[in-house]
């Protein structure tokens, strides 16, 4: 029996055919997948901070949308809020950013990525930067009307601790701080992963208390000293220009329109200051320097008649006094005739103010004021000389200068006392003042009792111009005592701190 060999070169022809269609087989798998890959973007592919890599471009697209319009968390202290990207107009260039990314797809030939791909010579794409725009009008706009307006919180007015010349501190308030707020949302909205905010939030100072505070405050110390006479009391913030006027009796408060007269005594030595400068021809010689110094000073009426007498002019100097006043529309205020004792009343004067029938002061018809015209003064002789306007220069412009409304100041600010408004300031306040009181002649008491003057501080300055009046007697002490404790009480309310001090 016979056996039938095969070739050995027909085995190794079919193992070769095999291995042939093997290899074309795999080939053709290879190129499948390659023309699949080949069809979404390369792997390792970044677009604007978002990995693309493996899916089609309306994939990418779809993604890039997706993470870029979800909300801005912000957060605002406790409160969380969601801000949507369309509110300040965010916009994807998704064409832009997606061409680019296709270009480095297609950078390559066909079979020579191929090529590539069969040896896994796989290159690293190029990143695809973020192009998107916004508005950063409409965002600034978001956050001052928006939330500014819904969170900012106003700080608490200090408020009076009753009984003293103390404020207690209010609540400081909350606001956003709008310029970090624009670079800290701009740079979340242009992140795919950090997309939450911290608002800067800044606190405000305690808020002064209102004015109304103010003469509640005032009022108490005067119940808690049991003061039971008249007080009229102008306080003028000479940064804002408001002011405070009210009259107290005996826990209530009189209608303060028109004011309440009052024997002006040393006070009108102020008016006399400015009518004397208006006067001067040039700048005051020695013996008009040593007679402004007893005038303010040392309060003499001797030298107060000699400045009227030789610089205002003649008899009826007082008259010129009170026609200045009512041209600077002072028209509760005037003088009807010199200091000395026995000096003839050169006029009668009906105001407003000694016309009212609810209260009567007993004014001297020789000089009368209130608190308001006063007041009203000294803040004209104040802006006249730290700006060189105010009243003053509008009706006197080429009669009375800055330099000298500077040097009105500094002789009211030599009238050192220690008492009265000086008393209820710290030691080294400046205050430009003066002040004065009447004392009966038939009883030798003493019924009124004025202090009028400027006090600087690190704060600001202002006016305050207190008058007492008691029919039967005002006791020095005691009242000089409230005095300070009002004129503390006024500093305290204007040099408030923050809390944060």
């Amino acid at each position: 029996m016979g056996f039938y060999v095969r070739p050995r070169s027909s085995f190794m022809r079919l193992a070769a055919s095999f291995l042939l269609i093997g290899t074309l087989v795999l080939l053709i798998l290879q190129l499948i997948m390659y023309s699949r890959d080949r069809a979404n973007f390369p792997a390792g592919l970044v677009v604007g901070g978002i990995p693309v890599g493996g899916i089609s471009r309306q994939q990418a697209a779809e993604r890039l949308l997706r993470i870029y319009s979800l909300p801005v968390e912000l957060r605002y202290g406790e409160a969380l809020i969601h801000m949507d990207p369309a509110l300040v107009e965010f916009r994807l260039n998704l064409e832009g950013m997606v061409a680019a990314a296709d270009q480095q797809r297609t950078s390559s030939p066909f079979w020579g990525g191929f090529w590539d791909y069969l040896w896994g010579n796989v290159s690293n794409p190029v990143e695809v930067p973020l192009d998107a725009t916004y508005s950063e009008g409409l965002l600034e706009r978001y956050l001052r009307e928006e939330i500014s307006a819904r969170y900012d919180k106003a700080p608490g007015p200090a408020q009076p601790i009753a009984g003293t010349t103390q404020f207690r501190l209010g609540e400081p308030g909350t606001t956003i701080n709008v310029d970090s707020a624009l670079t800290q949302i701009e740079n979340a909205l242009f992140s795919p992963s950090e997309r939450r905010v911290d608002l800067v939030v800044q606190q405000s100072a305690t808020a002064r208390p209102n004015l109304q505070n103010l003469q509640v405050q005032l009022q108490q110390i005067m119940e808690v000293a049991g003061y039971d006479g008249i007080a009229d009391i102008y306080f003028q913030d000479l940064a804002t220009g408001q002011d405070l006027h009210f009259i107290y009796r005996l826990g209530s408060n009189l209608p303060n329109q028109p004011d309440i007269s009052f024997t002006a005594a040393s006070l009108m030595k102020v008016p006399v200051l400015v009518s004397t400068f208006k006067h001067l021809d040039g700048a005051p010689d020695m013996r008009v320097q040593e007679l402004f110094r007893e005038m303010i000073a040392q309060s003499l009426n001797e030298a107060t008649d000699a400045l009227m007498s030789e610089v205002v002019g003649g008899p009826r100097a007082p008259i010129s006094v009170t026609e200045d006043l009512h041209a600077l529309g002072l028209n509760n205020s005037f003088l009807a005739g010199y200091f000395y004792l026995g000096a003839p009343l050169l006029e009668r004067y009906s105001t407003p103010a000694n016309q009212r029938s609810d209260v009567n002061t007993d004014p001297d018809p020789y000089n009368q004021t209130t608190p308001t015209d006063m007041g009203m003064l000294l803040a004209d002789i104040y802006q006249c000389a730290s700006e060189g306007g105010g009243t003053l220069r509008a009706v006197f412009p080429d009669q009375i200068t800055q330099a000298e409304c500077q040097d009105m100041l500094d002789i009211l600010s030599q009238n050192r006392i220690g008492i009265l408004l000086e008393a209820g300031v710290p030691e080294g306040t400046r205050v430009a003042h003066k002040h004065g009181w009447v004392t009966n002649p038939n009883t030798q008491v003493i019924n009124v009792m004025s202090d009028a003057g400027i006090i600087f501080t690190p704060s600001g300055d202002y006016v305050l111009v207190i008058t007492f009046y008691q029919p039967v007697q005002l006791i020095f002490d005691p009242i000089a005592a409230i005095f300070s404790d009002l004129s503390e009480a006024v500093y305290n309310y204007y040099t408030l701190p923050s809390r944060e001090e």
